[in-house]
């Protein structure tokens, strides 16, 4: 074995072994070789763990930025970029009592490979695998050539995947590998001497071995300045390790079954942190009696109520008098109305705004595109027919009329303002604005609704969303609203019926789309793309629409409707379909939300199994609005995955908008549900809000009980939480304050 210098001797303790960090030893060793490590790292490390990653040895400016991609661009950042598995070096017999469908990740010796050529002519590579005792055969139907060089008989092989049978043969088909082999590099013999290795997320540009010896170089110079981040009586409560020992056992540790622990421990930071800004924000802000105190003079409010064509429901009536109870109170309402395509959100916001109209202020309703912002304006000046209202329209872009729009806001001759993005332009200004309702608030920034919260002196709020949140969701995004919802559909609806049917039978489903035609109604086709594109073998509508209005049906008038037209090219086609001149509608997800057509009856989804549970359920709630029954069919192409299917699967057996945002979340986590633009907004590293709601609720406890008894954080025992959330959290509660 060759000699060590003194600088791996020394970083050889620091990683301590399992042992050694049960025993608590950690801090004595790391002491011991803080002047060796000095050496090697001559920085200012005041801020060691925040400096950028290039200054890692063996990363530099074009590995950093491949870093930044997988979110990592300070020492901390990689320090907390945990394994997604770990690697036994050993055989490991996972095979014995495996079932067809478990999920297995498992080391084994290549025993043979063989490479054959399908009818197709497309090679296909199989590779047959030992745990010593039970054999299993891999194979790849489409893989780089290089995997026949890599892949050679007596190599070990870790694998991960979904065992299938095939002619009474265990199989994986296109398993995810690793070739365990010998170690080398600076750091050197550490990780050849160890049985478990860690196996890490990886972009292109990176391997294993490489991730490994960024690692281990990263704890061997920073692990002496990480620090603790949760209060003392918090890690005794819960006999939590300290954060310098939970994060080394994370990477380094020998026995990967204590992982899902450490990661608790984890999950339970970020949401207490989390958890803290909302605590703070209403201890400190939302108690205080800064709003406006609007009065029930029921004059407008009960004009509407009494001219309207229908019924409020039940749902609608209590959340109307929550609204006023709020409004008419001192403070500043802060709160979200949650409801399902189709619940009557629109009317219950015409009745707060009306409120605050009579009250001598402006409303404002801001909504995200301008199909549904016409969509509000129109339902709207509809409801209100009868009452002297003044109600204006404010987009982007220049067009006739928009200066004297602006004109009005300002001196408060409009009283009821409906808009897009165009709200937030610097030369808008509002003449006495009381009431802010944000429509789909989830497409906005954090930032952007700040903007027009601060417009006027605390104007009540208001955020709809149609796209209904799991509880867990809302007490991290949305901490500090009441919320209010509507789960109650009108009388007049009848559920929509939604089948899933194959691509290859789309001609049975129009038959039944004939059907619904000849009987006057009208119908939705929604395709992913508005044109063929080269990279995805999808059906695009341009092509679809040609084959409907020429062969399909090409007795009944169609249209086609995308995102890349012009406004008024969009309106034309929407308002010949709203008035029943079109029949067939081939659109892209442009008409997702904002299109109320009470005579179409039929939505088709191609390529349903690309779309997600929210999105497909909003496109399902375009229909079903009239009293005649609706149907959706969610059609889907080969091949589908196992996650699309049970998305397809779930689709067909609830409406109920909150068991499909529980659903989704679980599937796809809170990320793609709130979009890029909530820059504000918590993300999670290590919390799964499906999973660790339980850890959720009890860092929530933690937090309020701690800010309800010291909100300034002020008590010596709290020095430590002060530090860390002012250096950390300040910005995003700042924007959290509207």
């Amino acid at each position: 074995m060759p000699h060590k210098t003194s600088w791996q001797t020394s970083v050889s303790i620091v990683i301590c072994c399992g042992r050694d960090l049960e025993n608590g030893e950690i801090d004595k060793k790391l002491k011991a070789t803080n002047l060796a490590l000095m050496a090697e790292n001559k920085r200012d490390h005041t801020n060691a763990l925040e400096q950028s990653i290039k200054f890692l040895k063996g990363v530099g400016e074009n590995r950093a930025r491949l870093l930044q991609k997988m979110g990592i661009s300070t020492m901390l950042d990689l320090m907390e970029y945990f394994p997604r598995a770990y690697i036994n070096r050993k055989l490991n017999p996972s095979l014995f009592d495996v079932q067809v469908g478990d999920i297995l990740a498992f080391t084994a010796m290549i025993s043979w490979v063989d490479v054959r050529s399908s009818a197709k002519g497309k090679s296909i590579l199989n590779v047959g695998v030992s745990d010593g005792k039970v054999a299993l055969v891999c194979s790849w139907f489409s893989y780089p050539h290089a995997y026949e060089v890599l892949f050679k008989p007596g190599r070990l092989l870790w694998l991960s995947g979904a065992v299938s049978e095939f002619n009474g043969q265990y199989q994986m088909l296109h398993p995810e590998f690793e070739l365990i082999e010998e170690e080398d590099g600076s750091d050197g013999d550490f990780w050849k001497e160890r049985e478990v290795l860690p196996v890490y997320p990886l972009t292109a540009g990176f391997t294993q071995k490489l991730m490994r010896r960024m690692v281990y170089n990263a704890f061997a110079l920073y692990a002496k300045h990480l620090e603790e981040n949760l209060p003392e009586a918090i890690i005794d409560k819960y006999g939590f390790p300290e954060r310098k020992i939970a994060l080394q056992k994370m990477h380094f540790s020998q026995k990967p079954e204590e992982a899902a622990q450490l990661k608790r421990r984890f999950a339970y930071e970020e949401l207490f942190y989390t958890q803290m800004m909302w605590a703070r924000h209403k201890v400190l802000h939302g108690a205080k009696a800064n709003g406006i105190t609007f009065e029930n003079k029921k004059e407008l409010t009960t004009k509407l109520y009494k001219q309207l064509p229908f019924t409020l429901t039940g749902a609608q009536k209590a959340v109307l008098r929550e609204l006023f109870d709020d409004m008419c109170s001192a403070k500043q309402m802060s709160r979200l109305l949650q409801g399902d395509v189709g619940s009557g959100k629109t009317v219950v916001t015409l009745f707060a705004m009306l409120l605050a109209v009579e009250n001598g202020y402006q409303a404002a309703l801001m909504a995200p595109t301008e199909i549904l912002a016409d969509q509000h304006y129109n339902t709207i000046t509809s409801m209100l027919k009868g009452l002297e209202i003044s109600v204006c329209i404010l987009k982007g872009g220049n067009y006739k009329g928009k200066s004297q729009t602006k004109d009005d806001i300002t001196g408060g001759k409009a009283q009821i303002v409906i808009g897009t993005h165009a709200l937030l332009q610097k030369d808008i200004s509002f003449a006495r604005l009381g009431f802010v309702c944000v429509d789909e608030q989830h497409r906005f920034g954090v930032e952007q609704r700040a903007r027009l919260a601060r417009m006027a002196l605390c104007p009540d709020l208001l955020y709809l969303s149609a796209t209904p949140i799991p509880r867990s969701l809302a007490m991290t995004v949305y901490g500090d609203l009441e919320v209010s919802i509507i789960n109650e559909l009108p009388p007049s609806r009848k559920p929509v019926q939604t089948l899933v049917r194959s691509s290859a039978k789309i001609e049975l489903v129009y038959a039944q789309v004939q059907k619904e035609l000849e009987a006057g109604r009208q119908v939705y086709i929604v395709c992913p793309l508005v044109e063929e594109s080269e990279k995805l073998s999808l059906l695009d509508a341009t092509k679809l629409f040609e084959h409907i209005s020429r062969k399909a049906f090409p007795q009944f008038s169609s249209a086609l409707l995308h995102g890349r037209m012009k406004a008024t090219e969009k309106d034309e086609i929407m308002n010949k379909f709203k008035a029943g001149e079109t029949k067939i509608l081939v659109s892209t997800t442009v008409i997702e939300v904002g299109v109320d057509v009470p005579n179409a009856s039929v939505m088709i989804v191609e390529h349903a199994e690309r779309f997600g549970l929210a999105q497909m359920h909003q496109l399902r709630g375009r229909v079903g609005r009239g009293s005649a029954q609706s149907y959706c069919y969610l059609i889907e192409h080969q091949p589908v995955g196992k996650i699309a299917r049970e998305r397809l699967a779930t689709m067909t057996k609830t409406m109920d908008g909150f068991v499909i945002a529980e659903k989704d979340l679980e599937l796809r986590g809170p990320g793609e549900l709130f979009g890029l633009e909530q820059s504000g907004m918590p993300m999670f590293r290590f919390a799964n809000l499906m999973r660790d709601q339980d850890i959720l609720n009890l860092a929530r406890q933690d937090a309020f009980a701690i800010v309800n008894d010291d909100p300034h954080l002020m008590k010596p025992e709290n020095a430590l939480l002060k530090k860390l959330y002012q250096h950390q959290y300040t910005r995003q509660e700042e924007l959290i304050l509207y």
